[in-house]
């Protein structure tokens, strides 16, 4: 992949991410790193996951997901619980309403994302990248 590649993916990056936050937040008064984070918690089998590696997982580094823990818990999306076997370790874990939240704004995501790449599509300079990404 060369410098002109590279540049295209991070225009169409930004361009999907923008969108997919707008919608989110219009919605279901949700941020996009909040969807995100609410999905790979849905997604894990016990509905929990380590801090670090929510963090691995949606692209944060510790102190952003350890803020981003603190306004899901006050939202009573997920709460923390500590490790049995290594009290240092700390969990994320989904709640109900954290469930709820994400099944309902699991298909404003899922459109928007297909908008976004539709919209793309259209610009000459994006559309063999979006074609290359589509099933």
């Amino acid at each position: 992949m060369d410098a002109e590649h590279w540049d295209r993916l991070g225009a169409l990056h930004t361009r999907v991410e923008q969108e997919l936050a707008k919608a989110l937040q219009q919605h279901h008064s949700i941020g996009l790193s909040e969807y995100r984070a609410l999905a790979r918690l849905a997604e894990a089998g016990d509905g929990e996951l380590r801090m670090q590696e929510l963090a691995d997982l949606i692209g944060l580094n510790q102190s952003s997901v350890s803020r981003l823990a603190s306004r899901l818990e006050s939202s009573g999306l997920t709460r923390r619980d500590l490790c049995p076997d290594d009290r240092r370790g700390v969990y994320s874990v989904i709640t109900e309403e954290g469930r709820k939240l994400q099944k309902k704004a699991r298909p404003t995501y899922d459109g928007a994302l297909r908008a976004a790449l539709d919209s793309a599509a259209a610009d000459r300079n994006l559309r063999p990248l979006v074609e290359s990404l589509r099933p």
